[in-house]
């Protein structure tokens, strides 16, 4: 990697880091989501989603044997939710169609009914029929709100299942667990570059700028432990401009290169600047890596949060309004 000696060469990192980070969101903007929705009528499918995303997008009461056919649930831009009868429907004609749909599907939400069987003989059936298609299914154990010993629950489907699935506990009547639920979705979504279009429409979006925010603060401290001086500011900046348009998308609030590249020069630089004793401590084995990876971490982390912190409380973006709110979170990663 190369060392960063002077304006001319950051400039470069920085219009590369940017072009890249911002053709990297678009292209996740412009691709579609399918996820598939599969349980019986009274699992809480429709009111789950109305939950998720804070909106009332699916109906909600439909009576047993309503569900005879695949419904498409279009939501927003590129996000379509499939509503399907399930493999075992009376009208077996539609069974085909179904499986191309969690063929398809990028999840598919599996719903158990916490106030029910959980996991009866027949789903766990139907679940194993749906995994030789598509295996990237979360379990939406719903309605624990009218259950008792949920934890034992989860553990029965943990051990019917060998623990090849994540599992919500949530009640979609109360809200309680949905922003687990939230994260694998999002952890799946993750692996398949489309995290960012779903993340920016669901309800508690400080929970996924928090996600958002501690992965980057991650990535940051494992490039930050690099024992090569000066190796490091690199990738940072990457990893930074890539947070913070990111967090721009989730926020709806458009950020220019200029204004982006007047935040990075007014927090993290200035402080790698002043901390040339991080570089040259990294010369002494294990110290200098820990300094490093602390202080790449620290002020990501502390960068990441005041950008969200100006954003929920509609605070001009600017390098003098983030100096004072990025320092104030920089003195909480330090303590």
């Amino acid at each position: 990697m190369t060392k960063l000696n002077n304006m001319e060469e950051f400039n470069k990192v920085f219009e590369e880091a940017f072009e890249k980070e911002s053709e990297e969101i678009n292209a996740q903007l412009s691709q579609k989501i399918l996820l598939a929705l599969v349980g019986d009528v009274n699992s809480g499918k429709s009111s789950t989603i109305n939950k998720l995303m804070n909106e009332e997008i699916a109906m909600v009461g439909a009576k047993p044997g309503e569900t005879v056919e695949v419904k498409e649930i279009s939501y927003k831009e590129n996000i379509v939710f499939v509503d399907t009868p399930g493999l075992d429907d009376v009208h077996k004609e539609n069974s085909n169609v179904t499986l191309e749909y969690y063929k398809n599907a990028d999840i598919i939400l599996f719903f158990l009914n916490a106030a029910g069987t959980v996991l009866s003989d027949n789903e766990l059936k139907n679940l194993k029929e749906i995994s030789k298609t598509n295996n990237d299914i979360v379990i939406v154990l719903n309605k624990i709100d009218a259950a008792d010993d949920v934890p034992s629950l989860v553990k029965y489907i943990e051990d019917k299942t060998y623990n090849q699935y994540p599992i919500a506990p949530i009640s979609s009547k109360t809200g309680e667990n949905v922003e687990m639920l939230q994260k694998h979705l999002l952890d799946i979504l993750r692996k398949k570059s489309k995290d960012i279009l779903l993340g920016k429409h669901l309800k508690n979006r400080s929970s996924v700028a928090n996600k958002w925010i501690v992965g980057a603060g991650a990535s940051a401290a494992a490039v930050g432990a690099s024992p090569i001086p000066g190796s490091d500011i690199i990738p940072i900046t990457g990893i930074q401009v890539g947070m913070m348009l990111k967090l721009a998308t989730l926020y709806d609030k458009p950020l220019s290169k200029d204004n982006a590249k007047e935040l990075i020069l007014a927090t993290i630089v200035g402080n790698i600047g002043k901390s040339v004793f991080r570089q040259i401590v990294k010369f002494v084995p294990g110290a200098g890596s820990a300094i490093g990876a602390s202080v790449a971490g620290a002020t990501t982390l502390a960068l990441g949060h005041a950008v969200k912190y100006m954003y929920e409380n509609n605070i001009e973006i600017n390098a003098e309004q983030l100096k004072s709110i990025y320092s104030m979170f920089l003195e909480k990663q330090k303590n």
